[in-house]
């Protein structure tokens, strides 16, 4: 459910954007549709972007495989909402040396499938994944920005497609609290279990600006990222925790 309900939101975020896709790309075309252009006194250097986003984890080890067996979770819950920003630096007119940080979070509540405790009432506890990325890229844009139409003036194209890559670092917490299953003797305790750190990671994007005005776009970005973790106590014996997702955000983007 979780999953088709963002799906059919891209897809409305997505219309205006391949709507604007089809728009006559020359500045000229722009001028005759508006007799005052939002033109900008020279070429951007600099982005600074906010996007509300949304991973889907694609849960593919077997510490995932172990808890959803377990307890009344699916991997469809491993899900989360977040924020991303960024800074883009123009290094041609159409390259960019990007910098970002994203942070997401995502909370379940669950109870064990096959066990109840000696009233005969559920075995509760709530699971919580984190994640933070800092990373360093480049985005390259697939048509030109812009077209000058003398040396001060500079018209915004409306809408321009991206493609980028990049890598950094991945921080992670996983957390488990409430009650378990000791399965040596099926008694019943209260607990915390967590295991936290840092790891390497990778990532392909794509997505596109549309031009809202002057200064200031609407940013519609999808990211494939990589990234896996070994597991500290007490979830030792696991391989290691997939942290690998495809992320979907859109927000503001603004130039300067």
């Amino acid at each position: 459910m979780r999953s088709t309900w963002f799906v059919a939101l891209a897809a409305v975020l997505l219309m205006p954007l391949a709507a604007a896709a089809e728009d006559p790309p020359a500045a000229d075309a722009q001028v005759a549709r508006n007799p005052a252009p939002d033109f900008l006194f020279g070429r951007p250097h600099t982005s600074i972007g906010v996007r509300g986003s949304y991973t889907f984890t694609r849960a593919g080890s077997d510490w995932y495989d172990f808890v959803t067996d377990q307890l009344t979770l699916d991997k469809g819950d491993f899900g989360s909402g977040g924020i991303v920003g960024d800074v883009g630096i123009n290094l041609t007119p159409r390259l960019e040396l990007v910098f970002g940080a994203d942070y997401a979070s995502t909370t379940s509540d669950s109870e064990f499938r096959d066990f109840v405790d000696n009233l005969r009432l559920p075995i509760n506890q709530t699971t919580n994944l984190r994640q933070a990325t800092v990373t360093g890229g480049v985005r390259f844009a697939l048509t030109e920005r812009g077209r000058e139409l003398s040396s001060l003036a500079w018209v915004p194209r409306r809408f321009v497609p991206y493609v980028g890559a990049g890598g950094g670092a991945l921080w992670y917490r996983v957390r488990q609290y409430g009650d378990f299953v000791d399965f040596q003797d099926f008694s019943i305790f209260t607990d915390q279990l967590e295991s936290s750190g840092w790891t390497p990671a990778g990532y392909v994007s794509g997505g596109g600006d549309l031009h809202v005005h002057r200064h200031i776009y609407i940013t519609v970005d999808a990211r494939y990222l990589w990234a896996a973790k070994q597991l500290e106590q007490p979830w030792t014996g696991f391989e290691r925790l997939d942290l690998t997702g495809l992320r979907f955000s859109t927000g503001m983007n603004v130039t300067f």
